[in-house]
């Protein structure tokens, strides 16, 4: 006997409740209760059966080769390319470029790959015209407009690609659930089935998923747990880069990030990535300075830009773009107590050349630098690099994978690099290849390309 049971479901984190409520009690998000219908069917207590044990060691490894495509950009993030039988969740603001990513991706497989393109957003006609403004040649694509997660495995089952892109996994649905598309239940179920196929024919299937206002994949958490690896592009829509991050990869490293530019022809791979943060040399002004900073196990070179302006009120003003503000409120409270800096009388304004967001400490000594070279008006040299992390006490900290930035100095020209005084022993072979100053604490780094003093 079935028997009807109504329950409220959190879209956010998936908890049920028995009746309507404003604010969701396990999560305490607002206005994420949805009515479901479920079906519960009385049934005896049944006895589960016991599966056969096998010792580790006896377990036989399959290995299937890696397909590697002709974008490094996207095979960097996926830890050297795409997995067969892997399941990938794609994230990202809505016109970041999700889609027109993986339409790309497909023309850049191996000759000979068969893929599949799934859409439950847009007609076959308009993936063919962004297609056409993209240049894709479209060799081994099929595409097919559908949105039951039945029919689509029907024609997985059919078609037996190597690759197939699901856009995007918030527009399907189990007609066996009772739930709207996008609901927790036919997210979770939807994905469910596809990544069981996905195992059990090694295809590799791409979930592109639409994310909330707070940044996140939409649908429940456990989504993200299910998947392989999740991808996020991330990026400011008035710029023109784009930057694919991967936040769990049970494949390759996490937080490795490649670098797209977006053109009339799509997202493009960039290959100088280096060359997007920085501004023309010879327009190199006061309170400009260079450094390397590590995205994953990439080495990237950026320019920081302070501006010191005389308050003209009791408070001075600290405004930053692409830093995190607190962390400079911190550093200039170090200029202003270890070096004298005069910084309370003074606005502080700083910036990140390209809208690129640090979102590490290896870069404190350069902005140190950029904002002590504002406040005196003196120009640094424009091939000089720092590279640290400032502590309250004023000293220069070790900072991580110092030996990459420095090669990404060396191999971008530079003359100069600034570098903690504890890790010099690690580095000092490059000694011929550019000049490496160590400093132990902030006042000798700044002695050592400005003076502060006064």
């Amino acid at each position: 006997m079935v028997k009807l049971k109504t329950v409220y479901v959190c879209q956010q984190c998936a908890a049920e409740f028995p009746r309507w409520s404003g604010q969701c009690p396990s999560c305490s998000q607002w206005n994420t209760l949805v009515e479901s219908v479920i079906e519960k069917e009385r049934v005896g207590t049944k006895a589960g059966l016991a599966k056969e044990t096998q010792a580790l060691t006896e377990v036989r490894t399959e290995s299937y080769p890696r397909i590697l495509t002709t974008c490094q950009e996207f095979n960097v993030p996926l830890g050297g390319g795409i997995v067969p039988g892997s399941v990938v969740l794609l994230g990202g603001d809505p016109g970041i470029g999700k889609s027109t990513l993986m339409l790309s991706i497909l023309d850049s497989l191996p000759q000979g790959t068969l893929s599949l393109y799934c859409s439950g957003e847009e007609s076959l006609s308009q993936i063919k015209m962004r297609a056409d403004r993209m240049g894709v040649k479209g060799q081994g694509i099929r595409l097919v407009s559908a949105t039951d997660v039945a029919d689509i495995i029907s024609t997985l089952d059919e078609v037996n690609p190597a690759v197939a892109i699901i856009d995007s996994i918030q527009t399907l649905s189990d007609a066996d659930l009772t739930g709207v598309p996008g609901s927790v239940g036919q997210v979770r179920e939807c994905a469910s089935r596809l990544i069981t196929y996905a195992k059990k024919h090694h295809i590799a299937i791409f979930l592109i998923g639409h994310v909330t206002k707070e940044g996140v994949v939409a649908g429940p958490k456990t989504l993200e747990h299910m998947v392989d690896t999740v991808l996020y592009l991330e990026g400011d829509l008035v710029y023109h880069y784009r930057l694919l991050r991967a936040t769990k990869n049970r494949f390759g490293g996490l937080s490795e990030i490649g670098v797209f530019e977006m053109t009339d022809r799509g997202l493009q791979e960039v290959k100088n990535v280096s060359n997007l943060f920085l501004t023309d040399q010879k327009e190199h002004t006061s309170g400009s300075a260079l450094t390397v900073t590590i995205e994953g196990t990439r080495a990237l070179m950026i320019e920081l830009q302070a501006l010191t302006v005389e308050t003209g009120f009791g408070y001075p003003k600290r405004t930053a773009s692409g830093f995190p503000l607190t962390r400079l409120q911190l550093l200039i409270a170090v200029l202003t107590r270890r070096c004298g800096a005069r910084l309370m009388e003074h606005d502080v304004y700083a910036n990140v050349v390209g809208g690129y967001r640090v979102q590490e400490t290896g870069t404190d000594l350069a902005m140190c630098l950029a904002v002590a070279s504002s406040l005196r008006d003196t120009v640094l040299p424009a091939t000089s690099v720092a590279i640290g992390e400032v502590s309250l006490s004023g000293a220069i900290r070790p900072v991580s994978l110092l030996e990459n930035r420095v090669k990404e100095a060396i191999k971008l020209g530079m003359k100069t690099v600034l570098v903690p005084q504890g890790q010099y022993d690690t580095i000092k072979r490059y000694q011929n290849s550019i000049d490496i100053r160590p400093a132990s604490t902030l006042q000798e780094a700044l002695r050592s390309l400005v003076s502060v003093e006064g």
